[in-house]
């Protein structure tokens, strides 16, 4: 039996969001679980709301999804007509968010002859609980009562004001404003509104509640339609809705497997609704994470889902590496981590920690040794891609600075390699991509070590080095023999501190540890080496086979840790689950090295877990193997819908066709890959470039 708090569950609950707003409920639109309730920023405004017509709640038949950001819940009304199952009343309950903005649009439908008196009510429970808090487990009082009181996070208390507007709800930093359509009655009133409360309008603290009634008359044959709606300002948040369109509005796919096309819709409909910008800089867009817990700006996760997107544009890339350079560290301190010319990590609005772990970032935080060589990638390759030449120039001292970092800091012991170790104490253990505690073990699943040094971060910091000194070529800067001549000599190091032998074959470690020894695990780090120039074609190929091995290939994607390795569990995070940007990494790994027909296998398995979940890839699946199971199983905690997750799409698009652009004519080739797994693909909306 539990006796401490858990992290809420999110794979069986609907999500409708428009960055920075989220509403969480069941895929019937009720809110009974602990994720469920409206979000905006850090914060939940509401913690739960119920609709009740002619006093019951109605029978679920069916949702659908209109984009990220509306749904509309179906019931049938039986208590108010016929009892079988050919009743003629419906509910439709019609949910929008956008940015700082949730409403409900409930009609009932009748194809009776004669009209039907009903009442409809709505009851809404508002805690204005803090993010962190509710991913503890502590919102509720009574999770709040079996933890110790000194370590529980302060609850607001909220100041209630009626008006002819509606219903204010305030705390210091954050204010809602409920109203109600036509002659609604919108209240406080505890017994007016059916409850029984001492304090219902959340004096010391306590959840507020309050609701609305309206009587209705459905016509006959007719419909009738009432609202609520719920209006948000945040003042303290430091993010915000990101201003226009996405460069990706009107593009479509058709394929001969119908299953990409739906994948690339699906992603691009939340990848819009993951668009938000900095409340300092509102004019730079960048993508969010990922839903609920992480609906702010990663450099990580940020840049890989701006570079999975280039294909569509670099309109994302730029405004991304822009606020990432405003961003950029200028001194040194160890407790947020920051360097000179390091990437940031984290953006929240106060420092953020979990309650019961030790586990305390500061709000702007550095702990991450990828997101600066990867910066640096995005940069190169957006230049590639068509990003304009003034724009590019302009983070040129930005990009020696990001440099200078990887040899300066990054290699912190002088030993050639990037590396990493939290000097703090409360900061973030192992600060790459796979960034949990257990992520860097041994095969017999002790943990290494720090400082740690990753593979494929070596990866990215000899591609960083290359294409560095191409962008200081290009626009006549000094240093980029200087940078290739660094690249070089980490390519050679990389060959004699990081390959391992074994029965089954040479590979590369998962990372060397503190004492420079390769960590033996076998892991789907090594597949982010691919198509980077790091590997010789021989140790390319070791790899292209190693990952499509029946201990790394699930059938569903990569695990991140192969079956053989004593710390493997298919529904660990990172221990042997699926992610699906990892595989998406691998995937275009292999086809730039001329893999196609491995790249086919992982795609192929990607495109059979996009529908199970109906094309809404999480965050992360479990590793099962597909010859064991007949669907891809959900990670219970997966976010989702997650950035680098949905952008994933685009990037499998891309390797199927075998897009690449040439800086020199302005143009994008396609060379497919052979064999073809999709059938013949046909892509509209692209930017007005030739491809051929």
């Amino acid at each position: 039996m539990l006796s401490h708090p858990v992290q809420p569950l999110l794979h069986d609950s609907a999500i409708v969001l428009a960055a920075p707003t989220q509403a969480w409920s069941g895929s019937d639109g009720r809110t009974s679980l602990p994720i469920h309730g409206l979000y905006h920023a850090d914060t939940r405004i509401l913690s739960g709301w119920t609709l009740l017509v002619g006093g019951a709640a109605g029978e679920p038949i069916g949702s659908a999804a209109r984009g990220a950001g509306e749904m509309t819940f179906n019931a049938l009304l039986r208590h108010l007509d016929d009892r079988t199952a050919d009743p003629r009343l419906r509910l439709h309950v019609t949910r929008t968010v956008t940015a700082g903005r949730l409403t409900e649009q409930i009609t009932i439908e009748s194809g009776l002859a004669e009209p039907v008196d009903t009442t409809v009510s709505v009851r809404l429970s508002a805690d204005f609980a803090d993010m962190q808090t509710v991913k503890a487990g502590l919102a509720s009082a009574a999770d709040r009562a079996a933890f110790p009181a000194a370590e529980l996070p302060e609850i607001p208390s909220v100041e209630v004001q009626t008006s002819d507007a509606g219903i204010r709800l305030t705390t210091p930093t954050v204010a809602a404003l409920v109203q109600v359509s036509g002659d609604g009655v919108l209240g406080t009133d505890a017994a007016a509104l059916g409850r029984h409360s001492a304090d219902p309008v959340g004096a010391l603290g306590r959840p507020t509640e309050l609701g609305a009634n309206w009587a209705v008359t459905v016509p006959a044959r007719g419909s009738v339609t009432v609202t609520w709606t719920v209006d948000i300002d945040h003042s303290a948040t430091v993010v915000q809705a990101a201003p226009g369109l996405p460069e990706w509005a009107g593009v479509s796919v058709q394929s001969g497997d119908a299953r990409l096309g739906r994948w690339v819709q699906k992603a691009l409909e939340d990848l819009s609704g993951l668009r938000m910008a900095t409340t300092a800089r509102p004019e730079e867009p960048f993508l969010a994470a990922g839903a609920p817990w992480f609906f702010t700006l990663f450099g990580r996760d940020s840049i890989w889902a701006a570079r999975f997107l280039l294909p569509l544009g670099t309109e994302l890339a730029a405004s991304t590496l822009r606020i990432l350079a405003e961003l950029q560290g200028t001194s040194t301190n160890d407790e947020t981590a920051e360097q000179p010319g390091k990437i940031m990590h984290e953006l929240r609005p106060a420092a953020f920690t979990i309650p019961g772990e030790d586990v305390s970032l500061p709000p702007l935080y550095y702990g991450t040794v990828d997101a600066t060589p990867l910066w640096i990638c995005l940069l190169a390759d957006a230049h590639r891609w068509g990003m304009a030449d003034a724009e590019v120039e302009a983070l040129l001292p930005h990009l020696e600075a990001a440099l200078a970092w990887m040899r300066d800091f990054g290699d912190s012991d002088g030993d050639g390699f990037l590396e990493y170790v939290d000097s703090t104490g409360h900061g973030l253990a192992n600060q790459g991509w796979k960034d949990s505690g257990d992520s860097i073990q041994w095969r017999d699943g002790s943990l290494a070590d720090g400082p740690i040094a990753l593979c494929e971060v070596q990866a990215y910091a000899y591609q960083a080095a290359i294409g560095g000194a191409d962008l200081l070529d290009a626009f006549g800067r000094p240093g980029g023999d200087v940078w290739r001549a660094w690249a070089e000599k980490l390519k050679t190091r990389f060959r004699e501190s990081f390959w391992i032998d074994s029965p089954a074959g040479r590979y590369p470690a998962v990372a060397l540890d503190a004492f420079k020894r390769p960590v033996d695990t076998v892991t789907s780090n090594i597949g982010h080496l691919l198509g980077t120039g790091l590997l010789s074609a021989e140790e390319a190929a070791l790899v292209a086979a190693r990952l499509v091995s029946p201990e790394l290939n699930s059938g569903y994607g990569l695990r991140t840790m192969s079956t053989d390795s004593a710390g493997y569990w298919p529904v660990s995070y990172h221990g042997g689950s699926v992610w699906t940007h990892d595989t998406a990494i691998a995937i275009a790994g292999l086809g730039r090295d001329g893999f196609g027909a491995e790249a086919g296998e992982l795609i192929t398995g990607l495109l059979a877990a996009a529908e199970s979940f109906d094309y809404r890839m999480p965050e992360l699946h479990s590793g099962d193997d597909a010859t064991a199971v007949t669907a891809a199983g959900p990670y219970p905690a997966a976010c989702r819908p997650q950035a680098w997750a949905a952008a994933a799409a685009v990037a499998v698009l891309g390797t199927v066709l075998g897009l690449a652009p040439d800086p020199a004519t302005g143009e994008v080739t396609s060379a497919p890959i052979t064999p073809a797994v999709v059938g013949d693909v046909t892509v509209h909306g692209l930017p007005a470039r030739c491809i051929r």
